[in-house]
C-alpha cells in the first residue's frame, strides 16, 4: 500500500473511531464505529452499533452506515464507495457490503469469534460470488483492539 493511501485510510479509521467512542449513555453497545465514504473521499454517512439500544438485531455499525448511505446516494448501490470499520465485519455485514457494490473496505481490529474477511469465513473474497471489494485489514488495529478490550473490562 502507499504511504499516501496508508495516511488516507488511517485518517478515515481515525473518524471510526471516533464515532464508535460517541455512544449512547448507557454504553451498553460494543463501541464498533462504520464510516462510509463516496468516490469523492467526502464522508457520506457514519454508523455505530446500536443492537442494545434499539432492540434490533441488525443494528451493527456498518448495517446502519450502510443504510444512510444509500439514502444520502438514493440508492443502494454504493459503487465507488469504501466502508471503514473498526472490527473485521461478520457474516451479515460481509454479505451486506458485498451486495451493496462496495469497492473498499478496510477495517481496524481482527474478530477471531465471528470475523467474515478472513478469521473464521472470507464472505467477501469468495470467488463464487459476482462482486468483491478490495481490502486493507489491520489499519490501526492497536487502536481499534485497545477499544475493544477496554469496553469488555469495564462491562
Amino acid at each position: 500500500m502507499t504511504s499516501a493511501r496508508l495516511a488516507r485510510h488511517e485518517a478515515y479509521m481515525r473518524r471510526a473511531l471516533e464515532v464508535a467512542r460517541t455512544g449512547p449513555s448507557d454504553r451498553l453497545d460494543v463501541p464498533v464505529g462504520a464510516v462510509v465514504i463516496g468516490p469523492d473521499g467526502a464522508e457520506l454517512a457514519v454508523g455505530r452499533n446500536e443492537r442494545e439500544a434499539t432492540g434490533d438485531p441488525t443494528a451493527h455499525a456498518e448495517i446502519l452506515a450502510l443504510r444512510r448511505a444509500a439514502a444520502v446516494r438514493d440508492g443502494w448501490r454504493l459503487d465507488g464507495c469504501t466502508l471503514v470499520v473498526t472490527l473485521e465485519p461478520c457474516t451479515m455485514c460481509a454479505g451486506a457490503l458485498v451486495l451493496a457494490r462496495i469497492a473498499t473496505l478496510v477495517f481496524g481490529a481482527w474478530e477471531p469469534k465471528t470475523g467474515a474477511v478472513g478469521s473464521l469465513w472470507d464472505v467477501v473474497r469468495d470467488p463464487r460470488i459476482n462482486h468483491r471489494p478490495e481490502v486493507y485489514a489491520g489499519v490501526l488495529a492497536d487502536e481499534c483492539a485497545a477499544l475493544m478490550r477496554s469496553f469488555f473490562r469495564s462491562s
